[in-house]
């Protein structure tokens, strides 16, 4: 018996196959620089547990993301009350559940799996407000009819920050501004929306943790706290510039072999680009993730009807500020938040989500010319 239908077999030719082969590239780069990364820290035949476990996990996603190509996206759509329930739900869970590491409340223990729920929730919520925005394509004209979708948005928003985890928060932020655009809100009122939140950051600023203070004055001047909140930042930038235009080759860097550059397999995994591939090395992952992009923004634009666009556009901001905020952390123009590299960082939930969401986006582009035949 075949495994796929005939109408499978037709949508399966038109595969985005650059958009396919530039986020394979990304994950074995990923595999590779985290192999190099971790390869010294752990004893024996530990050494290359990380490496295995994120191969693993992208075998098993390829394979869930191939056979999610098999159905049709817009089954997704009717799933959007009752997944917005379950992320809810997930979200209370991790408050109640959860076990904490590095001041965070992040985690949920299954077995030997700590999955995130944060990650998770970020694509669900691409998916929930793509349903609900559909209908209010082009009538989000005032303030008004933004408030319904801020709040729909701002609860989990505001169970994430709780966690405490403000880069996922902002990531759902860029997810709202992305989606919303393209939904028709005029460029006035997201001016305004600037406008207010830079009027109302002094007043933010009070309601702030001190680690978040602290972790702006050291994006400012990193010397503030040398070998403390800026001892990240300012390792980071040593392994960057010492790997200069060729690196310092693979399993060479020594800022992350000998431990001075910290989570350096996972939130800072571009240093070690930068520091033993060298800004060649550099310049090649980010042109990779430079495509991926630009093929969403394609994806978004022939997409077949308006949910599929809305889907499109709310992964590619999701992307899009994630390698933003974390080569920018990395590299010192931004703050530094525990946002990872997508298909890069270590971590299961993290490429879990990433890599749906590319399976998501060659599924829309699958479908784009379904009706032409």
């Amino acid at each position: 018996m075949a495994i796929f239908s005939m109408e499978s077999k037709r949508l399966l030719r038109r595969i985005d196959f650059m958009l396919l082969l530039s986020a394979t590239a990304i994950v074995i780069f990923g595999l590779v620089t985290i192999s190099s990364a971790t390869h010294i820290n752990t004893p024996g035949e530990e050494r290359f547990w990380f490496v295995q476990r994120q191969g693993i996990f992208a075998l098993v996603n390829a394979v869930l993301a191939f056979l999610f190509m098999n159905f049709d996206y817009r089954g997704l759509q009717q799933y959007g009350r009752g997944l917005y329930i379950f992320n809810l739900i997930m979200l209370l869970a991790v408050m109640i559940f959860g076990h904490a590491a590095l001041g965070a409340q992040r985690w949920i223990q299954i077995g030997p799996i700590s999955l995130q729920p944060s990650e998770f929730s970020k694509l669900i919520m691409i998916i929930c407000m793509a349903a609900i925005l559909e209908e209010r394509m082009g009538r989000l004209n005032t303030i008004q009819d933004l408030i319904p979708i801020a709040g729909y948005i701002g609860l989990p928003f505001l169970l994430v920050l709780k966690q405490p985890d403000l880069g996922t928060s902002l990531v759902f932020m860029a997810i709202f501004f992305g989606m919303v655009i393209a939904c028709g809100m005029s460029w006035r009122i997201f001016t305004f929306i600037i406008v207010l939140g830079v009027a109302a950051f002094p007043v933010l600023w009070h309601f702030m943790k001190d680690y978040q203070k602290m972790r702006i004055m050291v994006f400012l001047d990193p010397n503030v706290d040398p070998l403390g909140s800026g001892y990240h930042i300012i390792q980071s930038k040593i392994a960057i510039g010492s790997g200069m235009l060729f690196g310092k080759g693979l399993f060479e860097g020594t800022q992350s072999q000998l431990n001075f550059l910290p989570e350096n397999h996972t939130d800072f995994i571009f240093a070690v680009v930068g520091e033993e591939l060298g800004f060649v090395g550099a310049v090649v992952l980010l042109l990779l993730y430079l495509i991926v992009l630009w093929r969403g923004i394609m994806i978004a634009r022939d997409a077949a009807d308006v949910f599929g666009r809305l889907l499109a556009v709310g992964i590619t901001s999701m992307l899009a500020f994630h390698v933003l905020v974390n080569v920018g952390m990395t590299t010192g123009i931004m703050p530094v938040t525990g946002i990872p590299l997508p298909l890069m960082s270590y971590g299961i939930s993290s490429l879990t989500t990433n890599i749906l969401a590319i399976a998501i986006l060659l599924n829309i582009n699958m479908h784009r010319q379904k009706f032409l035949w």
